[in-house]
Formats: structure tokens, sequence, C-alpha cells
């Protein structure tokens, strides 16, 4: 029986037009970490995420090639200074492989329930089985030198219990001195976590930046992490939780950039998109009133934060545009 042609949709076109860019720019960092890296466990594990989204992209320009569709220009080696000295320690390497684990696992999950060409959804289940595998490899590999900061614990429950309806029941589950649930403080531990490896990752492209305008970009990026990170730890203090304290991931005396400039501020547009996501999600798992309003004011500022990167990035015609459909009203003039 003759197959039929079926083209791709819009959220086809999208998933994969986004994990090539992704891609791309990930693999920068990785070529990069591969030029300085000693630590042979840490190399293993660099060396298999780039080899994942090198073929990860192969796949999509062989998609793309067959469809006649042109292939974005994403992130090459010319964005990569090679001779550059290295910015990050090994263990910082490590932790951006789990980072990047966190990021794109969801991303792949929601792709995957998006497409329905064979060959598309065959491509992100691939990608969601082996990134899963490689987060794990890497989740382990943190935990045996020591540097991931496991979440909050709290006493298990002896019994379970329902809530009691009271004259009070809606000030006692929006108010402010309702205990942290289990959902609530698993939260705001990876709102922490993931503020302090950004904020270890942003000290070191400030130091190596020359442009003045990104540079400043990047510092008030900074301060919004720092921001971040002060806000949460204060609420676990609040609540008589130890506040976290993450472990030392080094950034280099190095001057010099590893990265074009370009490939900086994507990177920062683009972790500040995944950012505003989680914090929603938090949000929307949240019923503790002073909880909903950090998440709500931090969304609003970080959205903010991000449109400037991007307004900076069109501006300097750094931004590649994703695939539109027809502005019919110019073809009716």
């Amino acid at each position: 029986m003759k197959e039929h042609n079926i083209q791709l949709t819009t959220p086809e076109i999208a998933a994969l037009w986004t994990s090539y860019i992704q891609h791309s720019a990930t693999m920068c960092f990785y070529k990069h970490f591969l030029q300085q890296l000693e630590d042979s466990e840490i190399v293993e594990i660099v060396k298999s995420a780039l080899y994942l989204e090198e073929v990860y992209n192969k796949e999509i320009e062989n998609i793309f090639q067959n469809e006649g569709f042109p292939i974005p220009d994403g992130f090459t080696d010319k964005d990569i200074n090679f001779s550059a000295p290295p910015l990050y320690t090994d263990l910082f390497a490590l932790s951006y492989v789990y980072r990047v684990g966190q990021m794109v696992l969801p991303f792949y999950s929601t792709s995957l329930t998006k497409v329905a060409r064979k060959d598309i959804v065959e491509f992100y289940d691939t990608c969601l089985k082996n990134s899963t595998k490689l987060y794990k490899k890497s989740l382990n590999l943190m935990l045996s030198k020591g540097i991931y900061d496991r979440p909050p614990k709290i006493p298990y429950p002896k019994e379970v219990e329902y809530m009691k309806v009271e004259p009070t029941l809606i000030g006692s589950l929006l108010g402010d001195r309702r205990p942290l649930n289990v959902m609530e403080l698993g939260e705001i531990f990876y709102a922490i976590e993931r503020n302090y490896i950004g904020l270890v990752m942003l000290m070191g492209l400030i130091q190596v930046t020359k442009d003045n305008e990104i540079k400043e970009y990047l510092i008030k990026g900074k301060k919004l992490a720092e921001k971040q990170v002060e806000i949460f730890n204060k609420v676990l203090k609040k609540d008589e939780h130890i506040g976290n304290i993450p472990v030392s991931m080094e950034v280099t005396d190095s001057m010099i950039s590893p990265f074009s400039d370009r490939l900086v501020l994507f990177l920062i547009t683009a972790t500040t998109s995944a950012g505003i996501q989680l914090l929603s999600y938090a949000l929307s798992t949240s019923i503790r009133r002073d909880l909903s309003m950090h998440y709500a004011l931090l969304i609003a500022e970080i959205a903010k934060y991000g449109g400037e990167g991007l307004d900076l990035m069109i501006k300097r015609g750094w931004m590649e545009q994703m695939p539109q459909s027809l502005d019919r009203s110019n073809l009716y003039q």
C-alpha cells in the first residue's frame, strides 16, 4: 500500500525548529568544556551529552531536508573560541549537564504529546528515553561527588489526614502561617538550585564579556537570580527550615570569553524563558498566599527581563525568526 506524504504540522515544525536551535547552542558549551576537563568521569558524561545532541540535530536535518524545509542556522563552532582557557571548573560542567537535563526532559515529553506523524513521534520518544538515561547518570555522578544538595525532608505523617471544614478554613488555607506542604517545599528548593547554577554561569559570563551593553544586561540577570535565592531562602527560614546552601561550583580567573556574544545572549533568554515556565508551574501548585505573591511578582519581573534580552538580540540582528504563517493581508493588497 502506497504511503501518502504527510506534511509536518505547526507543532511538529515548532518542536523540531526549537530543538535544533537549543541543541546547537548547548553543544557549544559542551565542546568548550571538553577542551579543558580533567575528571575522567565528567569527561564521559559531557561526551555522551554532546554525542546525543549531535545525533538529534543530524536527524532533524534529515527530516527538514526531506521536507524541503530550510535548516536553521543555529550556532556552530564559529561561536566558540577554542583557544580560550577554561571558564568554569569540572564540577560546574557536570552541573550544566544536569541542568540541561532538567530543561529538555519536560520539553521532549511535552513535544511528544503535541506531535502525530510517526517519524516525529519516534524521534521525540527516542530523545526522551536517551536523555533520561543521561540525566540519571549525571544525577548519580553529582551524588557520588557530593555536589547534589538534597531537597528538604519532613517527618513522615503517622496517618492519613483530611482537611477539616472550619470557620477559618479559607484563612488557614491561604494564610501565611500554614506550614509549607511537601509540594511547596520541593518547588522552593528547585527554584533556589536552578538560580544558584544560573548565578555561577552568569558570574563567568560577566567576567569575560567586553560589550558594555551585554555586560549590563548580564549583571541585571545576576541580581535577579540573587533576589530569587534570597526570597526563597527567607521563606524556608521563616518556616523553621534550614535555608538551602548550595555547594561550591567555581568560576576560574579567565578573562577571555569562550563564546560569541550572540550565543551568550541566546543562552540567557532561553534559560529565562524556562525559568518563567517553572515558576508558573510552582505558582499553580501553591495555595499559600505569600508564596503565590512571590511567584506572581517574580514571573512579571523575569518576563520583563527576558523581553529586554529579546529586544537586544533583535536590535543586533541576532534573533533567528521562527517559521511563520502567511500574512494574507499582504497578499490581498
